[in-house]
């Protein structure tokens, strides 16, 4: 993985057209392919098993099944984002996983990893960038490339809600719609830890939707691997140099 060390002065966002305002993406009619998820009131989630512990009802949460037979899909916003900021409060209970994928391709892994020590972590944890996957190699470990850990484990304990702070710059084209540059992870910040900055990333995550690139895509939450609950998703077009 590759790490581009760019001046702080170039790392400031700026609307990327007049009239872009955050959109708060917590509800049912921002999403498609909503099968298998629901809107509650409040939601808590069990510290000791990946299920749900209790729901009430309302519309201040977005959350999926803890019913794997269920099958709950992965939802897909509505509207493109390119280069976006993004702020997400989410919550899942013991030994749930789930993701956020920037342009339904570059993941970003919602797992719980509580009290992991930080020389252990992985792509996989909780806060990593998650690995590319190439099928053509002959065994899984040389399938399975790139991927960044978090520099540091701020997860909070199953059951708690927690916040990423997301600075994404989507990849860029040429006119004849060759790319010239790589998607790449300007900033994360996870409960108020920085835990990434200027990762670039070559191409879509495993998971992703498709192996081709594109200037602008929807946002995805991943939701057929654990229960996951969104109280706030802030989402803003920005432009990066």
């Amino acid at each position: 993985m590759k790490f581009l060390l760019y001046s702080l002065t170039l790392l400031v966002a700026h609307d990327s057209k007049a009239g872009d305002t955050p959109v708060n993406l917590v509800s049912k009619e921002a999403w498609v392919n909503f099968e298998g998820w629901f809107t509650s009131g409040s939601i808590a989630g069990s510290a000791s098993e990946k299920k749900w512990k209790w729901q009430k009802p309302g519309k201040l949460v977005i959350h999926n099944t803890d019913k794997a037979a269920e099958n709950p899909k992965n939802i897909v916003s509505i509207n493109d984002y390119g280069d976006v900021d993004l702020e997400i409060e989410f919550m899942i209970p013991k030994a749930s996983n789930s993701g956020l994928y920037f342009m339904r391709r570059y993941e970003l892994q919602i797992l719980d990893s509580y009290g992991k020590p930080d020389k252990s972590l992985s792509f996989g944890d909780c806060g990593g960038i998650y690995q590319r996957w190439d099928d053509s190699k002959p065994t899984n470990d040389e399938k399975g490339f790139e991927g960044s850990a978090p520099g540091t484990n701020a997860s909070a304990a199953p059951g708690a809600w927690q916040k990423f702070q997301v600075q994404f710059r989507a990849p860029r084209f040429d006119t004849k719609g060759k790319k010239t540059e790589n998607a790449r992870f300007v900033r994360v910040v996870h409960n108020g830890v920085t835990i990434h900055e200027d990762v670039e990333v070559t191409g879509p995550t495993r998971g992703g939707h498709g192996d081709n690139e594109v200037a602008v895509a929807p946002l995805m939450i991943q939701g057929n691997h654990g229960p996951v609950a969104i109280r706030k998703m802030i989402v803003k077009s920005a432009q990066f140099e």
